[in-house]
């Protein structure tokens, strides 16, 4: 068997503290990213699943301008919700999942609002979310962190890829694993900075350590990274 790869704490301290410096995110205010009704992030993370933030919003405001409440949403006829969101794809699931968790969240809050979840402990809300349909742990970690204030750190495809670059995570692992190594080995010294080094990490991903074209000579964790330090001076 092998032994546990294991995140060093002083160097991702430093990897914090450097995408702080080049994007701020941990300096803002928490509550402007939080959803008053955490259902309306749940329900948008949903809809972001296989593609892009442009084409998930168009889904949504599609939504919210077609239905006047959560509970529409549930009633509507399935065809009719598949054309409502069909722009963001998976059109055979996405529907089908939103319309399934809408009605066990009915059934089990006695309202189509999940708020009091704010009170739950986090282990009870992961098993929560996870058990619903179409919700894995990254879907939960968005609405965990940044609706709930809960030490989350969801991982996406950059996130995944950045984690790679620093010996965070193997090739091969799924940005599953690698979320949960990351929450379980940096929780109790960097939980408080989560959702902004989440955020901070997006940016990087998305302007500098891109998957085609990565900016390594600009980048500013170029030593640290086990890519960067291949470019030549």
């Amino acid at each position: 068997m092998h032994s546990e790869l294991k995140i060093n704490p002083k160097q991702a301290k430093e990897i914090f503290d450097i995408l702080e410096s080049l994007y701020g995110n941990e300096a803002k205010d928490a509550s402007q990213f939080a959803y008053d009704e955490p259902l309306d992030d749940l329900i948008l993370t949903v809809l972001s699943q296989n593609t892009n933030d442009k084409l998930r919003d168009i889904a949504f405001a599609n939504m919210k301008q077609r239905y006047k409440s959560w509970a529409n949403v549930m009633d509507s006829p399935l065809d009719e919700l598949k054309d409502t969101i069909r722009i963001a794809g998976m059109t055979n699931r996405k529907p089908a999942n939103i319309q399934a968790i809408l009605k066990i969240i009915q059934a089990d809050f006695g309202e189509l609002s999940i708020k009091s979840m704010r009170n739950w402990k986090h282990a009870d809300v992961r098993n929560y979310f996870t058990a619903l349909p179409g919700v894995g742990v990254k879907t939960a970690a968005v609405v965990e962190c940044f609706d709930l204030n809960m030490p989350a750190f969801p991982v996406d495809t950059h996130i995944s890829r950045i984690s790679k670059h620093f010996g965070w995570a193997k090739e091969k692992e799924s940005p599953d694993k690698i979320q949960a190594r990351i929450e379980s080995q940096l929780g109790k010294k960097f939980s408080d900075r989560f959702l902004g080094a989440h955020l901070n990490f997006l940016c990087h991903g998305r302007g500098i350590c891109s998957a085609r074209a990565p900016k390594c000579e600009s980048c500013a964790l170029n030593k640290i990274c086990k890519i960067g330090r291949n470019i030549k001076e």
